[in-house]
């Protein structure tokens, strides 16, 4: 056994401290729970398609070409935010990390873009000739506030929450979207 005091010619007495080991994680970094996860990606995504899609509209793409360039631009956004979400969240951490701790951030960003997926549909359905390209804005503000409580609703029943209370968590969530629709309208 080795002592706390270690003697060695020439150097006096040293002191051996057990050596910390550096490759273990102290403090495991934060992971978010499914429902948080979804929650908040589901919400941000959203909110997210509804924004694009009135910006995007502010301009007049409403031609099937103009549709489907509003479709790819929409999921690239949606795609570069889940990954600066993802790399924020990963930087953001003190604990040390463990390979592929990078990618595993990253892919707990999947309902941000899944939350983005529906609109890009109807964005390309416009483009793709399956309906008029023009005011197809209107049925996407409406999916996304539909969207919008769906998720507040059940991530409230799965806490348990009273129907009441969910309802009135879904209302509030649908609320982001309906301001992003009335802000569409008051900047046209």
């Amino acid at each position: 056994m080795v002592s706390r005091h270690d003697w060695r010619a020439g150097w006096g007495r040293v002191i051996v401290e057990p050596m910390a080991d550096d490759t273990v994680a102290g403090e495991q970094p934060h992971r978010h729970d499914t429902r948080e996860t979804l929650l908040f990606g589901g919400v941000y995504g959203a909110v997210l398609a509804s924004s694009m899609v009135a910006a995007l509209t502010q301009y007049g793409h409403s031609s099937q070409a103009g549709r489907r360039y509003d479709a790819i631009w929409l999921l690239v956004t949606a795609l570069a935010s889940a990954l600066a979400h993802g790399y924020a969240h990963y930087i953001a951490e003190r604990a040390p990390h463990r390979r592929g701790d990078a990618l595993r951030t990253l892919a707990e960003e999947w309902p941000l873009v899944a939350a983005v997926l529906p609109t890009v549909l109807v964005l390309a359905g416009a483009g793709w000739g399956w309906w008029p390209a023009n005011g197809v804005e209107y049925p996407a503000f409406a999916l996304n506030i539909s969207l919008l409580f769906a998720l507040g609703l059940v991530t409230a029943r799965w806490s348990r929450r009273p129907w009441r209370v969910a309802v009135l968590i879904g209302a509030v969530d649908a609320l982001l979207g309906v301001i992003v629709v009335v802000a569409n309208a008051v900047i046209k």
